[in-house]
């Protein structure tokens, strides 16, 4: 049997892995600055990530939600702590684009309307709903397509009010960086005026943090630097660092009743242990600081080059467009720096890298781009 072809594959084979490195089969040493899509938040194999599933799996790996898992509130309890959305209810599910899913399911129920605003370039997951709200027609099958969703212009509030105050729209989605789409960032003012403008017509805004959040941008969650308040945020990807795992995080006007959402395996035993280690390491090791003191030492220190068109990033969260396709830079850096970096488009590197990034990675990385571009 075949695999089903749907992927790009670089002649690379992982087999080990410890904070920001990985070796191949091989034995050949690279540096990870993409951290497999964002989801490696504290570093490859980190011994008490890996002591806490081995523990839990020797006393119980699976059960449903239909009983009691006290690991759920724990976990619940230590992202209110390390957000600051104590008073906010968790939901947990397996994965970005279910997150996505069950929040736009959710603001439907809330308000009992049917119409979403996305923004162009978004990327919001690839099942049916997520899909649906994701600005990329190669991935939109007829099945997908609808007529509930709109798509509106990042930091462009009157595109977004064009459709918003029809008084038929369930929910504005919008990520705190866009990833997929390049990493552009919504502006502080146009989050806050966002932020206002769904309240004004009782429209919920979900904020999208799946790559973004977990630390990513140097706070927990990227909108943080607007300091907004969403009434939905979705997360995946850095909450248990590679253990499918997901949830989103909902504000207190919304009420719950017994079979609203639902899920076979979010919120297992071992998602928990997992997700609650990471938790643990992020406050022991103040992995969001380091965030950003090592995202903003990039950003400050990234090699000028008339190649390069701009910029763009917050935290350990950076965008790198080009004036030309990367595709040769980009298989430079992995089979002649080995270094692994990630794409959005065909002219941005994308880094994302485990947010334990030390100063000397950061060099090396540094250093092996500046003498690509000469």
């Amino acid at each position: 049997m075949n695999l089903f072809d749907v992927y790009s594959l670089f002649n690379v084979v992982p087999v080990k892995g410890r904070g920001c490195k990985v070796w191949d089969d091989k034995g050949q040493e690279y540096l990870d600055l993409y951290g497999g899509h964002a989801v490696i938040s504290i570093g490859h194999s980190h011994p008490k990530y890996i002591s806490a599933i081995t523990e839990q799996l020797g006393n119980i790996g699976f059960y449903s939600n239909s009983v009691i898992n006290p690991m759920q509130a724990r976990l619940a309890d230590k992202i209110g702590k390390l957000s600051g959305y104590n008073d906010y209810s968790l939901f947990l599910c397996n994965s970005g684009a279910e997150a996505n899913e069950n929040a736009l399911k959710l603001a439907s129920f809330h308000t009992g309307r049917n119409k979403v605003v996305a923004f162009h370039k978004s990327f919001h997951g690839r099942t049916s709903g997520a899909v649906a709200v994701t600005d990329n027609p190669k991935i939109v099958s007829p099945f997908n397509a609808t007529h509930n969703v709109e798509f509106a212009t990042l930091n462009d509030i009157q595109s977004v009010e064009s459709i918003v105050s029809k008084g038929d729209v369930a929910a504005v989605i919008i990520e705190g960086i866009q990833g997929c789409g390049g990493i552009h960032i919504p502006t502080p003012e146009f989050f806050k005026q966002l932020a206002d403008l769904c309240h004004k017509y009782g429209t919920m805004l979900i904020c999208d943090e799946i790559q973004s959040g977990y630390g990513r941008s140097g706070k927990f969650f990227a909108h943080q630097h607007a300091g907004v308040r969403p009434d939905i945020i979705s997360m995946a990807k850095g909450i248990a660092n590679g253990f499918p795992c997901g949830g989103i995080l909902i504000s207190p006007e919304f009420k719950p009743t017994v079979g609203m959402l639902g899920t076979t395996f979010g919120g297992n035993y071992l998602a928990m242990a997992a997700a609650i280690a990471v938790a643990d390491i992020f406050e022991e090791e103040h992995l969001v600081e380091n965030s950003a003191k090592i995202g903003k030492y990039l950003l400050d220190n990234m090699p000028k080059s008339p190649k390069i068109k701009e910029i763009r990033g917050l935290g350990l969260m950076i965008g790198i467009e080009f004036n030309e396709p990367i595709k040769e830079i980009r298989s430079k850096l992995l089979f002649d720096k080995h270094i692994f970096t990630g794409v959005a488009g065909t002219n941005t590197i994308r880094l994302l890298p485990p947010l334990c990034l030390s100063k000397a990675e950061a060099d090396t990385f540094l250093a092996a781009f500046s003498e690509l571009l000469k």
